[in-house]
């Protein structure tokens, strides 16, 4: 049986085309994929997020323990509420997770991981952090709305709870408040600005319906995909996932190096890549005719080749745009085959598109 949101009644209201989504019957649209991605472009969309888990960390020896089980060092986080995108590695380097933590205290960290993994996830965590003394509580009772779009803060902002609301007006880019069980965040994976906002069920469903009021679209789960592809960031599954390594994935910057005795799981492994890794992630624009999806092959001039990690039709560049890990050595005109046809491809650096405006 499939999982459902505190905010499921709200989509079957709405008329929402549900999809099984790692196991939660999730919104991929409400009436038209395209308007909602240009809503959150130009004024504001909001995206039910809530099959994602927010993990609480707490311990004298927390922030030990983070420095130990994540490739990116929390030591750089030195003020309250904020935050780093980090890959959580194997022993062997293999990404078991892509995800986001933030510092709320000395004692108190908080990790948002995603839909499909927070099981391994919570398993792997748990077994590492008993080493360290730190306990791991799944907030299984709070839920996650993300808003986003260049209207998104000034619709969000009145609503919240007025001892965030100064808060929230001045907080930078990956940086968080908090109030009691209402966390309020300056993050997403859109592109464009925005919250992403983690409560308690009953309170989410009512600012759900209070944005709604104040003329927020409702958005689904795929034009959440054409928005985080045009701005060029990585999906859990297709972009990486626990036989490709951060290096490859376009990931390398998230991997913090020093102090080299910072032995964080996974070091080992990939230590010896730096600099060498044999293939890299590459941003496509498609410049015959044809949409890019995932696992298409790519040729080079130089006889370098690749394959397609994500691809789609790109609404606000009206191209298709694609990711794609290719050898490092790849060099010269590029192709890409789409349906038996090789079509011409353009290798650029991404993101493609950031707060509505084309970069490539």
């Amino acid at each position: 049986m499939l999982k459902h949101t505190a905010l499921h009644p709200e989509h079957v209201r709405l008329g929402a085309r549900l999809v099984d989504f790692a196991g939660w019957d999730m919104p991929i649209q409400y009436a038209s994929q395209l308007d909602e991605h240009h809503a959150v472009r130009l004024s504001a969309g909001m995206f039910d997020v809530a099959h994602m888990s927010a993990v609480d960390l707490h311990g004298a020896r927390v922030r030990e323990f983070l420095r130990r089980l994540l490739a990116n060092d929390v030591a750089k986080l030195t003020v309250g509420g904020k935050a780093l995108y980090t890959c959580m590695l194997r022993d062997d380097g293999g990404v078991m997770d892509d995800l986001i933590v933030y510092f709320i205290d000395e004692s108190w960290f908080r990790l948002v991981v995603n839909a499909g993994t927070t099981d391994k996830d919570l398993a792997w965590i748990r077994r590492h952090a008993a080493d360290f003394g730190v306990d791991v509580h799944h907030r299984d009772d709070l839920g996650i709305l993300a808003v986003q779009g260049p209207e998104a803060r000034a619709k969000v902002e009145p609503l919240l709870p007025a001892a965030l609301r100064a808060a929230a007006g001045t907080l930078e880019n990956f940086q968080a408040a908090v109030d009691g069980d209402v966390f309020v965040a300056r993050t997403g994976y859109t592109g464009e600005d925005g919250f992403e906002l983690m409560l308690p069920h009953a309170a989410l469903i009512a600012l759900w319906k209070q944005l709604l009021d104040a003329g927020v679209k409702p958005c689904g789960l795929g034009a959440r995909d054409t928005l985080r592809l045009e701005a060029g960031m990585n999906l859990y599954g297709q972009d990486m996932d626990e036989s490709t390594h951060p290096l490859e994935s376009g990931l390398g910057w998230t991997v913090a190096w020093t102090p080299e005795d910072r032995d964080f799981i996974g070091r080992t492994a990939i230590a010896p890549l730096r600099g060498a890794s044999p293939r890299k992630l590459v941003g496509l624009v498609i410049e015959g005719r044809g949409i890019a999806r995932a696992h298409m092959k790519l040729r080079f001039a130089n006889g370098a080749a690749g394959e397609t990690t994500s691809g789609g039709f790109a609404p606000t560049m009206k191209q298709s745009i694609a990711l794609a890990r290719v050898d490092a050595t790849a060099e010269g005109a590029c192709e890409i085959e789409i349906r038996g046809q090789w079509v011409a491809a353009r290798v650029v650096k991404p993101p493609f598109v950031r707060h509505g405006k084309v970069l490539v």
